[in-house]
């Protein structure tokens, strides 16, 4: 819905054009809706959708955004494919050995294993609750967290959930995030090819640390950015990088188990379309899987060289 009505800007798109973008983002809208958004948050992001429509209608096709060649839009986008590759790596053993765990245990979930966790649309939580409860017989500190925030100047308030796993060394510790639809927060509408190549270049679920994380946000802002300027279309709030890091870096709540004050009523209703999200999730991983490893004989060298820089920069990088 919201990237439909961006595209009204660009006026001299045929009426059968519209047609087709009007299906694709009402299905980007679902797919947020299924994974995440509570209903007031939607409220909220389609009231700063209003008021940018308001100001930018008729603006997309100005000098400003017509004048960036694709030879130097694609060369952006290359650059920015380049860094994820670096920042995919996993930082230490105990990344490492969390992410092959995370996989693993995802793949295990069984439909008979999801649980109503609240009325009304679940958003897959009663997914993360799941991997929760597994993460935890595993031996990690895991729980679910919700964060919030309220919106400001041009950043839309909203909700998000995800799962962190708490990392206890020598006396500190480290929050680790789990996001276990991790792409679907980047989709755009009439993405140039080479920003498609990149969305399906991150990974379904993310596991990683907030320093990373905030890297990968970093990229993503800036090839939604190169992408949407080389379609003269204008950057919305909602793709900004500080709406993006509010879903993550807001205050959260953590939970190991959900409300059960929550559940009320009928609610096989918001639930039935759970066991869909969870072969959705498993089929990708599975796909993902199956493309690394057949990369693997490929990168297995520039794997090596990016793991050394890596090591050798990590001590230097800002938060």
């Amino acid at each position: 819905m919201m990237e439909c009505s961006v595209r009204v800007a660009a006026a001299s798109h045929q009426n059968k054009t519209n047609s087709n973008d009007n299906e694709n983002d009402n299905s980007n809208n679902n797919n947020n809706n299924l994974w995440g958004f509570s209903h007031e948050s939607e409220l909220d992001l389609a009231s700063m959708v209003s008021d940018f429509l308001e100001t930018n209608v008729g603006s997309a096709g100005g000098d400003s955004w017509c004048s960036s060649d694709s030879e130097s839009g694609f060369s952006d986008l290359i650059h920015v494919a380049d860094k994820i590759s670096f920042y995919k790596l996993p930082m230490g053993q105990y990344e490492t050995d969390l992410l092959s765990v995370v996989h693993s245990l995802i793949l295990s979930i069984s439909e008979t294993d999801l649980h109503f966790v609240k009325s009304g649309s679940c958003n897959a939580s009663c997914i993360r609750y799941s991997l929760v409860k597994l993460l935890r017989l595993s031996g990690y500190d895991a729980a679910v967290c919700t964060s919030s925030w309220q919106g400001s100047g041009k950043v839309p308030g909203g909700d998000h959930e995800y799962i962190d796993v708490v990392n206890y060394n020598n006396g500190s510790s480290e929050r680790l995030i789990i996001d276990i639809d991790f792409r679907s927060h980047f989709e755009i509408a009439r993405a140039v090819d080479c920003y498609d190549r990149i969305l399906n270049s991150l990974p379904v679920v993310y596991v990683g640390s907030l320093t990373t994380l905030k890297q990968l946000l970093q990229l993503m802002v800036e090839a939604a950015r190169s992408s949407l300027k080389q379609n003269s279309m204008p950057f919305p709030p909602w793709r900004s990088l500080a709406y993006l890091q509010s879903k993550w870096h807001s205050p959260y709540q953590r939970k190991l188990f959900p409300d059960e004050h929550n559940i009320s009523g009928n609610v096989s209703s918001g639930h039935k379309q759970c066991n869909g999200h969870l072969r959705h999730l498993q089929s990708s991983l599975q796909s993902e899987s199956e493309t690394e490893r057949l990369l693997k004989p490929i990168n297995i060298v520039g794997d090596r060289r990016l793991k050394f820089d890596r090591r050798r920069q990590s001590s230097f990088r800002a938060f």
